[in-house]
């Protein structure tokens, strides 16, 4: 197979069209590579070096941003609220406004979420097919016992839903307060609340400290940082 992207794929990640409707534009004769008409869907070209233009006007690949992000407790994951809450968009550069969170962590949760600008990428990290573990550390009302957290790795049902952690770990126990570290692999909405919820317990402080191999590390609320090239290459590599 030659190098190179798949030209309808390209359209698409320039933001001219899906790959359906590029593929559409590809047969229709608007779309020319390096001055010559294209009209065949399996031309790939050099995103770098091609130059591309549908209908006369250059198109130009949008570059891919992925960025690390330690979501403070207290604000929403979307770009937008309703009710006017804080959003974790409004801790990024404002021409970053495009890029979209892989995931969510809700109002009152913390700590390290991705936004990026590549769906495959986000998929890649959310869907339970590929099997992106994610870490996290709750500080929980009461006390909880080695019992409980063996019922966790077993699997609880929780409102018609079972719910499981891959591993956890008792980081200290009182009477007043527990904390514990899980690793999680679906992703499901609360999942880890809604753990100790079937317990009878309540969460009072969750922060999100692992996703694959990225730690969240010295990162501070609030701040961010750009994913490196080999960061991103060892998260799509995780199965």
């Amino acid at each position: 197979m030659s190098p190179g992207t798949r030209l309808q794929k390209f359209l698409a990640d320039a933001g001219v069209a899906s790959r359906r409707a590029g593929e559409q534009i590809i047969l229709a004769g608007r779309v020319s590579v390096n001055g010559r008409l294209v009209c065949q869907l399996g031309t790939r070209v050099d995103p770098i070096h091609d130059e591309v233009t549908v209908d006369g006007q250059p198109v130009r690949a949008k570059r891919k941003l992925y960025v690390a992000l330690h979501k403070p407790a207290g604000c929403v994951c979307s770009a937008r609220d309703e009710l006017g809450r804080p959003a974790i968009h409004d801790l990024l550069p404002k021409e970053w406004q495009n890029l979209h969170s892989v995931g969510r962590l809700d109002f009152d949760s913390e700590g390290l979420i991705f936004l990026t600008n590549d769906g495959q990428f986000a998929l890649h990290l959310t869907h339970p097919r590929y099997g992106v573990r994610k870490k996290y550390v709750a500080t929980v009302e009461g006390r909880v016992d080695k019992a409980m957290l063996g019922q966790f790795t077993r699997g609880v049902w929780h409102a018609g839903e079972k719910l499981r952690a891959l591993a956890v770990r008792l980081v200290s126990a009182g009477h007043a307060r527990s904390v514990v570290e899980l690793e999680m692999g679906e992703g499901k909405n609360r999942e880890v609340r809604r753990l100790f919820e079937s317990q009878g317990l309540a969460v009072k402080r969750l922060q999100r400290t692992q996703i694959g191999k990225i730690k969240l590390g010295e990162l501070k609320p609030g701040r961010w940082r750009t994913l490196t090239e080999t960061e991103i290459r060892t998260l799509l590599q995780e199965i």
